[in-house]
């Protein structure tokens, strides 16, 4: 967990905050997803780490209450939909004017 904290873009402090004190902490700026290869903005997101619903055994990292890794697909989802550009309709053909 602290590798994946460090690779997104924490500093120090705020892992040891989230790890060791298991306090949420909110933060605006950039983090990196290694799946995406992206840096996203994040404005006054609240991060926590929890218990994973299926296996308790296990920690995970939620932004604002989701998943990490859910939060980031839908992100990318977002920019993916923002980077299209809707298609025209192609014009209908007229015929030829003599």
């Amino acid at each position: 967990m602290e590798k994946l904290c460090a690779v997104i873009g924490f500093t120090k402090d705020m892992i040891e905050s989230l790890l060791t004190k298991k306090e949420a902490i909110q933060c605006s700026g950039k983090i990196y997803s290694e799946e995406h290869r992206w840096k996203f903005n994040i404005k006054n997101d609240i991060f926590r780490v929890e218990k994973h619903p299926m296996d308790c055994g296990k920690l995970i990292l939620t932004i604002n209450r989701i998943p990490m890794g859910e939060w980031f697909k839908e992100q990318f989802d977002k920019l993916r939909q923002s980077l299209r550009r809707p298609t025209e309709e192609p014009r209908k053909s007229r015929g030829f004017k003599l």
